[in-house]
């Protein structure tokens, strides 16, 4: 019988437990503490922390309830440590490493942002031997081909500034809408036009392709819409606001999905996963399905669900790791705020 893994996720505002026993979900439980930030306008690292230390047993608990399990029943802990808030990535850490001494069971420190790509196994199966994965959230921008999702994996290209989920919180108040600003923007670009405002592609032209061919950039587009309307503001000027929406979603979901495919061919890759909590996002999902089929890539997106930061992720990885006999980790590995992509596990 293949390993069960208790998955541990705690980089940011969710504190998240998961059960896996190879590619099998059994449960998956996240407590959110998004309702105590949204006053402030973002995350405050300092509540987050305290939200995970007070969630954590209750969780875990709960996730152990829903597969019908015991502590004693794991055979090995996954944690996510990095990258993330130092703060919320040291409360899961050092849970998981006391579960892990107090039971005995090894431990797995792996990469938050690879469990994003990791998590789709639990849903469409097992990854193809070379796959790619665009992973897109609040924090993070990465292209990364996957040739073993456990221990190779490269990362073709990233985002140099904001990425893409940020973006969208920022237009987000631009537009005076509430936090977090990314689901009401991709509500309102449905009812806009995306052809209504000519706004940049970023790191498109002939030029920055030669030195960034994978790489995005959304700091100058975010730019590009404030300055749209600040001068219709001016002007005395109403503000479109779903047509704002619609153009600048259409130039976001344009570059990631025309990069991706391009990294596809370039390096003859039919598979494509997006993960991450920004592939929720409608227009990126509508477009990166459209255009994978007239390129011929298969392209598999997790539900919803496992799209946001959870424990499932964390956990998939964990066993995925597992099931190739990579060695556990050390009780004394630290937390890696930036840990960077070509980091599996530590």
């Amino acid at each position: 019988m293949e390993p069960l893994i208790l998955g541990i996720e705690s980089t940011c505002d969710e504190t998240g437990a998961a059960l896996v026993r190879g590619t099998e979900l059994l449960a998956d439980v996240v407590a959110s503490s998004m309702d105590e930030h949204a006053r402030f306008g973002g995350i405050v690292p300092e509540v987050a922390s305290r939200a995970h230390l007070e969630a954590f047993v209750p969780t875990v608990e709960e996730a152990l309830n829903r597969a019908g399990a015991s502590l004693a029943d794991v055979d090995g802990i996954a944690v996510a440590s990095g990258p993330g808030l130092v703060g919320s990535l040291t409360v899961g850490v050092s849970a998981a490493k006391a579960l892990a001494l107090a039971l005995g069971k090894p431990l797995y420190g792996v990469n938050h942002v690879i469990g994003h790509a990791a998590v789709d196994e639990l849903v469409h199966g097992p990854m193809p031997e070379r796959t790619m994965a665009l992973v897109v959230s609040g924090g993070h921008t990465s292209l990364l081909l996957v040739n073993d999702i456990a221990t190779d994996v490269v990362e073709l290209g990233h985002t140099l500034d904001d990425a893409a989920g940020e973006a969208f919180d920022k237009v987000g108040r631009l537009l005076n809408l509430p936090y977090p600003g990314g689901p009401h923007v991709d509500r309102l670009a449905r009812e806009g036009d995306p052809e209504a405002i000519p706004f940049p592609r970023a790191l498109t032209s002939a030029k920055a392709m030669q030195k960034h061919a994978y790489d995005f950039s959304f700091s100058g587009l975010k730019t590009a819409v404030a300055r749209w309307i600040e001068a219709r503001e001016e002007a005395g000027q109403e503000i479109p606001v779903a047509d704002v929406a619609a153009s600048f979603a259409a130039a976001v979901a344009e570059v990631l999905v025309d990069k991706t495919i391009a990294a596809c061919r370039a390096h003859d890759v039919d598979t494509l996963v997006i993960g991450g909590g920004f592939s929720a996002n409608s227009q990126l999902r509508e477009l990166a399905t459209e255009r994978c089929a007239q390129a011929g890539i298969d392209v598999r997106i997790p539900p919803i669900r496992y799209c946001t930061d959870n424990g499932a992720m964390i956990a998939a990885l964990g066993s995925a790791v597992a099931r190739r006999g990579v060695a556990p980790s050390l009780l004394d590995i630290g937390v890696d705020s930036s840990m960077p992509l070509s980091t599996i596990t530590v």
